[in-house]
């Protein structure tokens, strides 16, 4: 017990408590930890889902049963043949009429048939091309006028888009998160230079190091911050486990038998944030106490 009193003769224990510090800067991680588990589920949303949006592949064909160029069958059968004899069009499959009439229900209703309107053909495939299609356009164009090829290379990147400004927006978090914790820690370390302005005063005087004097606050501001950045994470642990859980049939990558199935980069990552909140701790009771005894005579 003595060695811990002679240990903190300025009495920063007392005036830098451990009750409400170590709580903010929890809070702060737990809402980091939760901005640092959205940017990496974006990141891995858009490369799921813009590697499948870019190689979806439709075909329309109007008139389907006309017969085609060559007079050699009907519209639909030339541009089938043609698809399966080239090899970067994979899984063609022509959409059944129950499978039409469910498409376009909410615009025409239920049986297209019944209005009169002659509906195009539609094939769903996927382009494993390393170009563009227009050759395969003009190739089935040719067999059936009219024919319309179209890629997912516009939705492709309309979702890149969305997933930078998702990713741009948690990094904002983050960074808003790190100014609150930094603010938190710099209020506290104001208030208690406040409890302690007599004995700071006197010590400085009597020729303490200013270095010395923001060390001690700095030690006190770093583990406190430190203890309450590792409550807040740990209980963010199972949160994003929960999340990530959620986010199984979007992503493909957790199973659904395990609930901590959180992303590599994710597990190595969130370790870090408490060194990082001991490290905002640190600096800016530094910064604080140092800028304070500037004003000292």
């Amino acid at each position: 017990m003595m060695a811990r009193r002679h240990a903190d003769l300025l009495g920063v224990r007392a005036a830098l408590s451990d009750r409400l510090l170590p709580v903010l800067v929890g809070a702060m991680s737990f809402l980091a930890a939760l901005a640092l588990g959205g940017t990496l589920a974006c990141a891995t949303l858009a490369g799921s889902w813009q590697g499948d949006t870019a190689s979806a592949l439709t075909i329309q064909v109007p008139r389907p049963n006309d017969p085609d160029a060559a007079n050699d069958g009907t519209r639909l059968a030339a541009v089938q043949r043609a698809l399966a004899a080239n090899h970067d069009v994979q899984n063609a499959t022509a959409m059944s009429a129950a499978e039409m009439n469910r498409l376009i229900a909410p615009w025409l209703g239920s049986d297209a048939a019944s209005l009169g309107l002659t509906l195009p053909a539609v094939i769903t495939a996927q382009w494993a091309g390393a170009g563009g299609t227009d050759q395969l356009t003009a190739q089935l164009q040719a067999l059936s006028p009219d024919t319309l090829v179209q890629t997912g290379a516009l939705w492709a990147q309309r979702v890149a888009a969305l997933t930078t400004s998702l990713q741009a927006s948690a990094l904002a978090v983050l960074l808003i998160v790190a100014l609150v914790a930094a603010a938190v820690v710099a209020v506290a370390t104001r208030s208690g230079i406040a409890q302690l302005r007599e004995t700071i005063e006197t010590v400085h005087g009597l020729g303490a190091l200013d270095s010395d004097i923001a060390g001690r606050f700095a030690a006190r501001a770093t583990w406190l911050a430190l203890a309450g950045s590792l409550g807040g994470t740990l209980f963010a642990l199972p949160v994003l486990a929960w999340l990530s859980w959620l986010a199984a049939p979007f992503t493909g990558l957790a199973k659904f038998n395990s609930l901590y199935n959180l992303p590599p980069a994710l597990l190595a990552l969130v370790p870090l944030l408490p060194g990082c909140a001991a490290f905002i701790g640190w600096v800016t009771a530094q910064l604080t106490v140092r800028g304070w005894l500037r004003h000292l005579p």
